[in-house]
């Protein structure tokens, strides 16, 4: 899989106290990854005594295994590729990416699959660790598995579950003999392949296509349905366009049902339809499942392998008696409202204050956008998909705020259009897309594809939470030339408002 060591093998197994005075704590928090550090930052910082629980690395997916490795993979490529489309640029540009630093840099980036510096900034936060497997015991109870045996922690306020997700390996006769990849093997690679088939058609599977394809592996994308399908159309569309002048050899209604390795021990792959694919190995990017089953949920009446059910501060749901009494909370892709780094963080803040609230007794605020609700992971979630052309959207699709009763107008726009892109690179494409509201002159979505659009989905982002109307937008002038002149194209495409509409803000 990779050069990884398990954090237990080379650590010391923990960091907390020793003695009678480390089995309680006010707040023990299960998964060290960036939500369960964000939840543990928020907690200390109200005055609450707090316990990390790790099993891996302190820093989690994340940091070792998925937003930044993957991020540094596809860099090199994309800011080649950005060269390659300016005259005077171009011409000076001859060579081939130089793999071996590509994935040097890679590793700088993990520090090597070590988590010393993640385990400083712990100790200078206030947070207490302790390494081992920690499973739910009863209510406030916590059973950790450690090197040196188990220690059972009790906590006065509250347990918060932030163990993440793990790679869904779908049911194909087969391929679980054959080891395929996950994205941890993807992004912690050594000895790059030859041939990559990869199966899936989200944000993994086209990441790791083009960032395989841009290091010189041959790429094979295994989709069943459409790229991207929960984006807008044109999304999937513009990056499978790219992809294929990339080289990648992207298969449409690709349904795998059989996996095997041949005798020179490539993966033979047997769609439904009868075609084969062989390559040297395969990534399976096909969903997540929930850290969960070995979490002792059945010891609080819920079920194991599941995912964990919250309300808007992150509080289990559930009408077993053991949950009782506001103290179980669970963040980040376990509770499988938004499977995104910086929505875990989002909730991790909202969960972490409101412990503080609920333990000091001070005012809850879990009104609809209150301090202690997550409110946006609703209608109002970013994210980029860091191909290229990029993907940034936040908010409903088209589709989906139709599915949701809004009465909309759609507002597109050709990106190659505004004088930013063509400045940014010669044979810009792109595309804009805005969703409004008709009843409140609200946008309720947008979407960018195009190369760099990844830094115009802040603004986008402020809009649709901040709820800014279509009127007062029309006052946020973009500086010329920039990509973020799109926004006058969006709003010109909509047609000004009438005195009589505008709104006093």
């Amino acid at each position: 899989m990779s050069d990884a060591t398990p954090a237990s093998d080379t650590q010391p197994t923990t960091s907390a106290p020793t003695g009678n005075d480390a089995r309680s704590y006010d707040v023990v928090v299960i998964g060290a990854g960036p939500v369960g550090e964000n939840v543990a930052d928020r907690t200390v910082q109200g005055g609450l005594r707090t316990l990390i629980v790790e099993s891996e690395l302190v820093g989690g997916e994340c940091s070792y295994w998925a937003c930044m490795p993957s991020k540094v993979l596809l860099r090199s490529g994309a800011a080649l590729a950005a060269a390659r489309r300016v005259a005077g640029a171009a011409e000076a540009v001859t060579g081939r990416l130089d793999v071996a630093a590509v994935l040097k840099r890679r590793t700088e980036f993990t520090h090597d699959w070590k988590d010393d510096s993640q385990v400083s900034w712990l100790d200078s936060a206030g947070i207490d660790l302790l390494r081992g497997h920690a499973r739910l015991s009863g209510p406030r109870e916590v059973t950790v598995e450690t090197a040196d045996g188990p220690v059972v922690v009790t906590a006065t306020h509250a347990v918060v579950l932030s163990t993440g997700s793990d790679a869904l390996l779908p049911d194909i006769e087969g391929l679980a003999e054959v080891s395929p990849w996950t994205s941890r093997d993807a992004t912690a690679v050594t000895d790059l392949p030859g041939h990559l088939a990869i199966i899936g058609g989200g944000v993994v599977a086209v990441e790791m296509a083009a960032a395989y394809r841009s290091l010189g592996t041959e790429v094979t994308l295994l989709v069943r349905s459409a790229l991207l399908r929960d984006q807008e159309p044109f999304a999937g569309e513009l990056v499978g366009a790219a992809l294929t002048d990339a080289g990648v050899s992207v298969l449409t209604d690709a349904s795998p049902t059989a996996a095997r390795r041949t005798e020179n021990g490539q993966v033979l792959l047997l769609l439904a339809d009868g075609r084969t694919v062989t390559a040297d190995e395969v990534l399976v990017a096909t969903g997540r499942s929930p850290r969960s089953l070995h979490l002792g949920l059945e010891t609080v009446g819920l079920t194991p392998g599941d995912w964990v059910a919250v309300d808007d501060t992150m509080l289990v749901t559930g009408d077993s008696v053991a949950l009782a009494g506001d103290w179980l909370y669970a963040t980040g892709d376990v509770n499988h409202r938004a499977l995104l780094t910086h929505q875990g963080k989002y909730q991790a803040r909202a969960a972490g204050d409101v412990i503080v609230a609920r333990a000091t007794g001070t005012v809850v605020d879990d009104a609809p956008w209150g301090t202690h609700v997550a409110t946006a992971d609703h209608a109002a979630v970013p994210q980029v998909t860091f191909t290229d052309p990029e993907v940034a959207s936040v908010g409903l699709t088209a589709a989906a705020a139709e599915k949701a009763g809004y009465r909309t107008r759609v507002l597109d726009y050709d990106l190659a259009g505004v004088a930013g892109a063509s400045v940014l690179a010669d044979g810009y494409t792109g595309q804009a897309r805005a969703i409004v509201d008709l009843d409140t002159e609200l946008l309720l979505g947008v979407t960018f594809v195009g190369a760099g659009v990844g830094e115009l989905l802040h603004a986008a982002t402020i809009a649709v939470v901040g709820e800014v109307p279509i009127s007062r937008l029309w006052h946020a002038v973009p500086s010329y030339p920039t990509l973020s002149e799109v926004w006058l194209r969006l709003l010109e495409a909509y047609g000004r408002p009438p005195a009589t509409s505008e709104r006093s803000l």
